[in-house]
């Protein structure tokens, strides 16, 4: 940051600081018969003094860098303030720490620690960027750069890797994005009985890290986007785990000819109970025989619907139980369907433990869209809208790597990123600047001083 910047855990007193005419004051109850007054006069405070951390993830990843460098800055340069990696710095920095809207810089622009977390000075240093200034720079990137900006996503988590790995599996779902007013893209869908986004997610199965989300409209995705990763790794195996969304001929017929595995789910239909009746008349027999409360088993088939122009590997979960007994539509049995291209494993494996693994997928769409709340793509433009999922999944990563800079013996480690937030980003603290060092005293009761002290020391640049 170009300081010299000690974190010190201390009560100090208050100084003089910056004061407003109109400063919002309040009563408390009394205590010990003692009047209690409050107001917001505080001075150099921060209650986010872990955007520091943030900060730090942000050298090491480089997310804001690597995404402005892709944007045209056509002003004159000696007039400029705030450069397009600052913009989106910042920008990222406050969805990180709980803050989504632009409208929030009118206050965070005066905040040490986010002026600090962005290299300037806390007290003397200019003011951030305005929420006029956040708001030019999502619309300004044309279709051209919002395209290689979402390809950089995908560039960025090849980047997390050291070496290609042997194989990756990919999740990949969608997630509704209600709209309000006449946004481009928008549709009606009649599932959700709303006009709305339905933007695509996709996610490393191992690491929980995101690859790519895409902006689509509101109807069912009749492909997938993953061409990018063989331009890093040609030779890594790539797989690709979906709902019944992707249980199309088009998205299977664009994963084999592009060589890329997959396991979606897949609608059933009485075509395809036909096809396993043998094996489900025997499990429905076995559970009554039994008594059993449940029964489950697998089978497996070749099927080619009318709209395919091959057979296809077709796995079923298989399960009777009391429950089911008076279903006269399934004849007391429920069965799921997945279709595969893969062929080493048998039909329990193949459904049990590789397709439903992906409801973990589920879990990092929630920390995406609930707890960074990306589905605040409320401008009209598409491209705008694209690039708000570009700035919350840069937000993404810098919590990411936040988390992994926890040591492992601490609970912290296996949070989501509501709780990280709370434990660690949201700490207060006073900021001290003189004429040649900052002091930051953060506040002396935190519980999670140590690990505040360790994820800042891992996440130090190890070069000069």
């Amino acid at each position: 940051m170009g300081v010299e910047t000690i974190l010190r855990a201390s009560r100090l007193t208050a100084t003089p600081a910056m004061t407003e005419d109109n400063q919002l004051s309040f009563n408390l109850p009394s205590v010990s018969r003692k009047k209690v007054t409050a107001a917001f006069d505080g001075g150099r405070l921060s209650s986010d003094s872990g955007v520091m951390l943030l900060a730090l993830a942000d050298r090491r990843r480089a997310v804001a860098d690597t995404l402005a460098a892709l944007i045209a800055d056509h002003r004159d340069p000696s007039h400029i303030t705030h450069t397009v990696a600052d913009v989106l710095r910042a920008r990222m920095l406050a969805i990180g720490c709980g803050y989504p809207d632009g409208n929030d810089f009118d206050r965070l622009r005066f905040d040490p620690a986010f002026k600090l977390a962005c290299g300037r000075l806390p007290e003397t240093g200019a003011d951030l960027c305005s929420q006029p200034t956040i708001s030019r720079w999502e619309n300004a990137p044309s279709l051209r750069e919002i395209i290689r900006l979402t390809y950089t996503l995908v560039d960025i988590w090849c980047g997390s890797y050291a070496k290609p790995p042997w194989s990756v599996m990919l999740d990949i779902d969608d997630t509704v994005d209600v709209v309000h007013g006449h946004q481009q893209l928008a549709h009606w869908n009649a599932h959700y009985d709303e006009r709305c986004f339905l933007p695509i997610h996709v996610y490393d199965a191992a690491t929980g890290a995101p690859v790519v989300v895409i902006l689509r409209p509101g109807k069912t995705p009749s492909g997938v986007e993953v061409g990018r990763i063989r331009r890093h790794w040609p030779d890594t195996r790539i797989s690709i785990r979906g709902d019944a969304h992707y249980g199309r001929d088009e998205a299977m017929t664009w994963c084999e000819n592009n060589g890329v595995d997959y396991i979606f789910g897949l609608p059933g239909n009485v075509v395809l109970d036909r096809l396993v009746e043998p094996v489900a008349d025997d499990i429905r027999v076995r559970r009554a025989l039994n008594q059993a409360e449940v029964l489950r088993g697998f089978a497996e088939t070749r099927y080619a619907a009318k709209s395919w122009d091959q057979e296809r590997r077709i796995v079923a979960r298989i399960e009777a139980s009391a429950s089911h007994a008076d279903d006269m539509l399934r004849r007391g049995i429920d069965i799921r369907y997945v279709v595969t291209s893969l062929q080493e494993s048998d039909a329990e494996h193949l459904y049990a433990t590789v397709y439903c693994a992906r409801g973990q997928a589920e879990n990092l769409i929630k920390q995406h869209k609930a707890q960074l709340s990306s589905d605040r793509t409320s401008c009209r433009s598409a491209l705008a809208n694209q690039m708000r999922l570009i700035l919350h999944t840069g937000a993404y990563w810098l919590l990411l790597d936040l988390r992994a800079a926890i040591p492992s013996w601490n609970p912290l480690k296996h949070t989501e990123f509501a709780t990280i937030r709370l434990r660690l980003l949201k700490i207060a603290s006073r900021f001290i600047e003189t004429a040649s060092r900052i002091r930051i005293a953060l506040a002396s009761c935190c519980p999670e001083a140590e690990t505040f002290s360790l994820v800042a020391l891992k996440l130090q640049p190890s070069g000069p």
